[in-house]
């Protein structure tokens, strides 16, 4: 099925792509998006959205179930509290990228913006994953209190990750991935560093063959670089300041 969004209100194309779903569609393909936001949002089935354009905010927000690839870039909230399911993007996200995510996968091709994974969340071992291609920027991480997320800053020039700051500020679970090194200073107080051990080296070699599935790139050399595990080191890092 094909949805062409031309001149369509973010409230008319959700109308139409639920009618679609509740019709029995399991592929819709919509052309011309072009900033129309919370396309995806709360949809439990299992039904698959390829998006041509830029979809608007809160793409894929509280959604159960769902495939959602974009031929485009993301914007601001790609995953808002999803629950379950793939969203894929062939391009750059925006900011607060798997926003409060408890559960199913983002893969972004390249880079992502400001405050990538905050608050993050897991239930009974199950959480979301996150895979950036390219760089991130300031407060990655923030406040996770679980999932992975990783950063592989295949776009980064030099020998440095990236210039992010504040890294894992407030960081009380989950856990972080760099590809490459990260210096002290681009940190925040809350989190450890080390070496991936052998069970996080599975979780990394499993993120990247699904992210080379989808973007064609090379996993063996991806791999082939070093990586570094960000941690919490505390499970309350604020419970001082906010309790007696």
């Amino acid at each position: 099925m094909e949805i062409d969004a031309s001149g369509l209100a973010y409230h008319d194309l959700n109308s139409s792509l639920k009618d679609a779903v509740a019709g029995g569609a399991t592929h819709i393909k919509v052309t011309n998006v072009n900033g129309q936001r919370y396309i995806g949002t709360n949809l439990q089935a299992t039904v698959s959205l390829e998006l041509h354009g830029t979809p608007g905010n809160d793409l894929g927000a509280f959604m159960n179930g769902p495939s959602i690839t974009v031929l485009g870039n993301g914007q601001d909230g790609v995953g808002n509290t999803m629950n379950g399911g793939e969203i894929v993007i062939h391009g750059h996200a925006g900011d607060a990228l798997g926003l409060a995510a408890r559960g199913g996968a983002i893969l972004v091709r390249d880079g992502t913006g400001y405050r990538a994974g905050i608050h993050m969340k897991e239930y009974e071992g199950a959480g979301p994953l996150v895979v950036v291609g390219g760089g991130a920027q300031d407060f990655l991480g923030e406040y996770m209190a679980g999932g992975t997320l990783i950063v592989l800053g295949l776009t980064q020039r030099g020998a440095g990750w990236s210039r992010a700051r504040f890294v894992g500020t407030g960081m009380h679970g989950g856990a972080i991935f760099l590809r490459g090194r990260i210096e002290s200073h681009q940190l925040g107080k809350e989190v450890g560093v080390a070496a991936p051990d052998e069970s996080d080296r599975r979780v990394i070699e499993d993120a990247i063959h699904r992210y080379s599935r989808h973007f064609g790139t090379d996993a063996d050399a991806i791999l082939a670089a070093d990586f570094v595990k960000l941690f919490p080191l505390y499970l309350r890092p604020y419970g001082r300041l906010y309790a007696y």
